[in-house]
């Protein structure tokens, strides 16, 4: 899909109905719903005072920008209702300043009151088990649940009758570009390309097999085949060059991939040492693996 294609509404038709069931909506009491996905004016929302993050990438922002002129805001923000059209970023502070700097007059979010953190995780819970959402809704749901509801993967496991790999694997969807997130949404492609897709570390290269997979119209096994056979680039120097891991080392590193929703590689080298490196996308997501390693 190239970025001259017609721009996709900013929500798709799943989305928009994540949390407007009837019998799951959060109604405040003067009849606001809250819990669901609402568009709002920019001019009503208001940076978090009490955010620790003040430094955001100019490039980083540029580029999210130009992201979302392109193909709207895929993960809507989370705000706070203050008052009578007055809400304050919760969080989505980067995607909040990048709106402004496109030109949006509104953002789509999720609304919160203060102490609607049990209804919300009810409610969510709930919708994940609902047949039409696609798989970047399920790992929006999934995403909200572990930060805004404070749940570790083995909870959210158990709440939702979901194993811990399927979990992960919705996640992972999140650290594809915008494009191939996009592409999922509207059944383009489906998960099993996608999961193919984020094995790839590079995004220029996800990007290409993407609209190859597209403009070829190959199966999930074409992808994966391709992906196997395809030449992979030399990370170590020949004096260094890793050795294979052993199968304990091996569970060890899909373990620690799927609890931390990252990619994690490990290199040994015929001298007994080597490194193991974890993958982050962000400042955020840095922080986010670093409060899971603490526990």
């Amino acid at each position: 899909m190239s970025s001259n294609a017609k721009k996709q509404p900013v929500l798709g038709r799943g989305l928009g109905a994540l949390l407007q069931n009837s019998e799951t909506d959060i109604t405040s009491a003067n009849g606001s719903t809250v819990g669901s996905i609402a568009m709002l004016p920019i001019s009503a929302i208001e940076a978090n005072p009490f955010n620790p993050r003040t430094h955001f990438e100019k490039e980083a922002l540029d580029e999210l920008c130009e992201s979302i002129k392109i193909h709207g805001i895929i993960q809507p923000l989370t705000v706070r209702k203050l008052g009578r059209d007055k809400y304050q970023l919760i969080s989505g502070e980067r995607r909040f300043r990048a709106s402004q700097m496109s030109g949006l007059s509104e953002v789509p979010a999720y609304i919160r009151i203060a102490n609607d953190q049990t209804m919300l995780e009810m409610a969510l819970v709930e919708n994940i088990q609902r047949e039409n959402l696609n798989a970047i809704e399920v790992a929006l749901s999934f995403e909200r649940l572990l930060e805004e509801c404070n749940l570790t993967q083995e909870q959210l496991s158990e709440k939702v009758a979901k194993s811990r790999s399927s979990i992960a694997n919705h996640i992972r969807l999140l650290k594809l570009p915008a494009e191939i997130q996009v592409g999922v949404r509207d059944s383009l492609i489906s998960m099993g390309h996608a999961r193919a897709l984020v094995s790839l570390s590079n995004e220029e290269e996800q990007l290409k097999r993407y609209n190859q997979i597209i403009s070829e119209q190959l199966s999930v096994r074409d992808i994966e085949s391709l992906l196997k056979s395809s030449p992979k680039k030399t990370t170590v120097s020949s004096s260094a060059k890793s050795i294979e891991l052993n199968s304990s080392q091996k569970v060890f590193k899909d373990f620690l991939g799927e609890r931390l929703s990252a990619k994690v590689a490990i290199q040994k080298t015929k001298n007994g040492n080597g490194k193991l490196s974890i993958q982050f996308d962000s400042e955020s997501d840095l922080n986010r693996i670093i409060e899971l390693l603490k526990r």
